[in-house]
């Protein structure tokens, strides 16, 4: 297994190139030896991969993005973007088991208070506890300021009541970052919102888990909390108010996230079709060499090309400390749809192919919608990246 990589001391989200190199590579081998080898099977009956995660926690990647100091790999969000690139480009689902536990880390080490930090990051780091982050509602996704999921303080506790819906590792995680309403009749509403570190217990149940299109392995379900007491020292930051900003605080590395396994994605499905295209015959010839096929894979290698530049332009950016709301945007955006228009045009050189569960590349077809949707809609993204340009550019 990969040992944790030597930052550089000066800068603590800076990696010496030659101990990224030894780690991506390391990814590589385990993806040889541990992961191609089962993801058809699990894929196709919607297994969770309980040997991988193992095997990902003994590697460290929950602890990824984590401060050395707790235990983690505190990996710059550039080396960050390259493995999950690697991993989605033969199995993106098992990425979001340690990116959505991540960014609940994410708010601890940044908002917390020092105890909180002490507590719970060391085991986040260490898998011992995974989970992930809690704030769709089946009324409110893009939309987080409607939430009807409330907290009310009583005594030492709070006691909440309300269900959150699509939350990733909702079955198989034991922690949540849980965004409530601690004060209903707040104005702005977003002034009236709280993020609590939510372990399970009395209280705490899950619904069933989502038959989903793609995106399979990871489970995906509701979180149904019913009188749920919860310590007030689990209130991240210990105080009222903050959970909107500490909540959208860790959306820039999870559009970092969410464009590295678009790119993933888009690779993945280039790489394919680049192998069939070269093994298939017609007319005497490979495909390759037909015009039709050659003026696909163009475009695809380009997309694929530029949806990396754009991602890794918005991790340089994270690195450095820089608002990249407009560059994680972009990157989200663009790296998202060349994963459907990559995995699609892959299907057409496929030809009929293609539609057999037999071969890899309708996996990437069903999984890559997603990218689109998650973490923001695209829709939604252009209006940011409008937004943020415009305010960069006064006229």
């Amino acid at each position: 297994m990969a040992s944790a990589p030597a930052l550089m001391a000066d800068q603590g989200r800076t990696i010496d190139p030659d101990e990224e190199a030894a780690f991506l590579d390391a990814i590589d081998r385990w993806l040889e030896r541990s992961v191609i080898p089962v993801v058809m099977h699990h894929d196709h009956n919607d297994l969770w991969p309980a040997k991988l995660v193992d095997e990902m926690a003994e590697m460290g990647l929950f602890g990824a993005t984590i401060g050395q100091e707790y235990g983690g790999l505190g990996l710059p969000a550039t080396t960050y973007a390259k493995i999950v690139m690697r991993i989605s480009s033969y199995w993106m689902a098992i990425t979001g088991i340690f990116n959505s536990h991540l960014i609940m880390a994410a708010a601890v080490e940044r908002f917390g208070t020092p105890a909180q930090k002490a507590k719970w990051l060391p085991k986040f780091a260490s898998g011992e506890i995974r989970g992930g982050l809690a704030l769709t509602e089946p009324n409110a996704g893009t939309d987080l300021q409607a939430i009807r999921t409330v907290a009310r303080r009583d005594g030492d506790d709070y006691v909440i009541d309300g269900t959150k819906t699509w939350i990733s590792n909702a079955l198989n995680g034991s922690c949540f970052a849980l965004l409530v309403k601690t004060d209903a009749e707040a104005s702005p509403r977003y002034k009236g919102m709280s993020l609590f570190i939510a372990d399970k217990r009395n209280g705490f149940t899950t619904g069933k888990k989502f038959d989903k299109l793609g995106y399979k392995c990871i489970d995906s379900a509701e979180l149904i909390f019913d009188n749920y007491r919860v310590p007030s020292d689990q209130l991240i930051g210990g105080v009222e108010g903050q959970g909107f900003f500490q909540a959208t605080g860790g959306l820039e590395l999870g559009r970092i996230n969410v464009a590295a396994r678009g790119v993933g994605l888009a690779e993945g499905s280039l790489r394919l079709a680049t192998e069939y295209a070269q093994q298939r015959h017609t007319m005497g010839k490979p495909i390759a060499e037909h015009q039709a096929i050659q003026l696909k894979l163009g475009e695809m290698v380009t997309r694929a090309r530029a949806a990396r530049l754009l991602t890794m332009d918005a991790a340089e950016a994270y690195d450095r400390g820089e608002r990249c709301d407009l560059e994680a945007g972009m990157a989200k955006y663009f790296a998202s749809e060349a994963a459907v228009e990559n995995s699609q045009e892959a299907m057409r050189i496929y030809g009929g192919y293609s539609y057999s569960k037999e071969y890899d590349i309708e996996r990437y077809y069903r999984d890559s919608m997603l990218m689109c949707i998650g973490e923001g809609t695209n829709e939604m993204q252009r209006i940011i990246i409008a937004k943020q340009w415009v305010k960069r550019n006064p006229a």
